[in-house]
Order: C-alpha cells, then structure tokens, then sequence
C-alpha cells in the first residue's frame, strides 16, 4: 500500500524482509523505508496529529479552492491535498509528526500493534502518507531529509 503508488519511480517496490530492516536492493525504496521506520520510532508522539495535517492542508488551501468544514477538508482528494501541500513543509516535519501521531493512534487500540491489523480507513492514510514522504524525499533528491527528532 505505500510503495506501490510509487513504482513509475522505484520499479522494484516489492521489499523483502529480513527479520530487522527491508533488505536494500537496487531501483527500490528499501533504505528510504528503513530511514522512515527509524524516524518514526526516534520521533516523540505529538499532541494531536491532526494539528499537523491540517497545518499542510493550510499550505495547499492557499493554492486551491479547500476549506475545512465540520473538522474535515473539502474540495479535494485529503491525500491529494497532503501530498501537493508537503511541497511547502519544509523538511517534512508536519508531515513526520502527522505520521508518527497516526502511529501512536493505532497503538493506543488493543488488537492494531500490526501494520495488517490497523481499522481500513486509518491504514489507507497511514500508508498513504508514507508514499507521500518517500516521493517528496524522491522529488527533493535529498539523501536524508527526515526531521532528526533530537532537534
């Protein structure tokens, strides 16, 4: 779910496990997933993630005609509006926290300690805004632009 939107860029998305990381192999995004884990885990839960989604969405709705209505974005795909504002945030850093929230989130249910596990409609999103990190990290070429969380 979160390396195969990005496959027109690393062709070889299907990732083997090896019992500690993903196993980095050529025209894959392996290090940069392995990079993404250990941020996240680095990375102390934030207040409310949604505070951090929604500063990204304000970065977009400056661009297009989004609104927030009844505490959800309208006017737009959400992802779409995550991806295109990330754009705007500098470093990632509401984007990670976002990320790292809707970890803790799924954590904080008894039977979601498991990407597989998680409800539908929170995995979508939390894969969705993985993608989204891993193309940015892509389009910016950086080697490491993950936030280091000791900052």
């Amino acid at each position: 779910m979160t390396l195969r939107p990005l496959s027109h860029i690393a062709p070889n998305w299907e990732l083997r496990w090896d019992g500690r990381v993903y196993k980095c192999e050529p025209n894959s995004f392996a290090e940069d997933l392995n990079l993404l884990i250990e941020a996240i885990a680095k990375t102390a839960r934030p207040p409310n993630y949604h505070d951090f989604e929604d500063a990204i969405a304000k970065l977009q709705a400056a661009h297009w005609p989004i609104q927030k209505i009844q505490g959800r974005w309208i006017g737009a795909d959400y992802r779409s509006i995550l991806e295109q504002g990330a754009f705007g945030d500098i470093g990632q850093k509401n984007l990670l926290n976002a990320l790292v929230g809707r970890v803790h989130a799924a954590l904080d249910q008894d039977d979601q300690d498991h990407f597989d596990k998680m409800e539908e409609g929170h995995l979508v999103m939390l894969a969705g805004i993985m993608s989204i990190i891993l193309y940015h990290k892509e389009c910016n070429g950086e080697a490491h632009i993950y936030p280091d969380p000791d900052e």
